[in-house]
């Protein structure tokens, strides 16, 4: 694999991203999809032509990341498996927790005049070699975090196969919520109401079903301000 070559780290590189997915849209899914395994501090996705169909999303914790490539590796990412490995550099937000970012522009500069003085030196003496120092910051594991709270209004209805959300965001897509529900088993299909945002229904093969996503994703947070809350819809 191409990963095998890269360590373990905090950002996962993800690529085959369907490029005619708009670039908020596409920030706002991988958010809400990978917010399952911990913490996401950032995610990047550039529209530019070197960069379409990539992204990077970046993890509080090691563990976090690791167990995103593990679960994801070619999960059906708006109709396309994505590709997943851990990131060759250091993100810039986790450069900055940990102090040692430098602008990129600042960067490059000092990678020219450390070029410029590497071929200086081998031109003065042949066969002389630099070492390369490299850093790496792996946060040290910390215990599991519980994403998910109970819900308190679970026996508001009696059990059944269609699942009840609420407190979504306004920006949450029918796609978005498929692509979170259909990894459990028995998924059918996602029902939204344009004239009530912020909710929607879930519907499964049978209430068992229907039972074990709702206790996986039970104050699943799309957005940080937004847990969601799952309840049997009332038939």
């Amino acid at each position: 694999m191409l990963s095998a070559d890269v360590p373990p780290n905090q950002t996962i590189y993800i690529k085959n991203l369907n490029e005619k997915v708009k670039k908020e849209e596409l920030k706002r899914s991988l958010y809400a999809l990978f917010s399952q395994y911990g913490r996401v501090l950032d995610v990047v996705a550039l529209k530019t032509t070197k960069l379409r169909g990539q992204a990077w999303v970046v993890f509080s914790e090691v563990p976090a990341a690791s167990t995103a490539v593990r679960q994801m590796q070619s999960f059906p990412f708006y109709d396309k498996p994505m590709r997943i490995q851990y990131a060759k550099t250091k993100s810039d937000c986790v450069a900055k927790a940990d102090g040692t970012f430098v602008p990129r522009e600042k960067k490059k500069k000092q990678e020219e005049k450390a070029e410029k003085r590497r071929r200086a030196d081998e031109a003065q003496q042949p066969g002389a070699t630099s070492n390369a120092a490299s850093a790496q910051s792996n946060g040290g594991p910390s215990a599991s975090q519980t994403f998910r709270k109970p819900s308190a209004q679970e026996a508001a209805a009696s059990p059944n196969n269609i699942l009840f959300i609420q407190n979504l965001p306004h920006e949450t897509t029918s796609m978005m919520l498929q692509m979170l529900f259909q990894q459990y088993p028995g998924f059918k299909e996602v029902r939204m109401i344009d004239a009530k945002p912020g909710i929607a229904f879930v519907e499964f093969g049978d209430d068992v079903q229907s039972s074990i996503a709702m206790q996986a994703l039970q104050g699943f947070k799309i957005t940080p301000q937004n847990p969601m809350s799952i309840t049997y819809a009332k038939k």
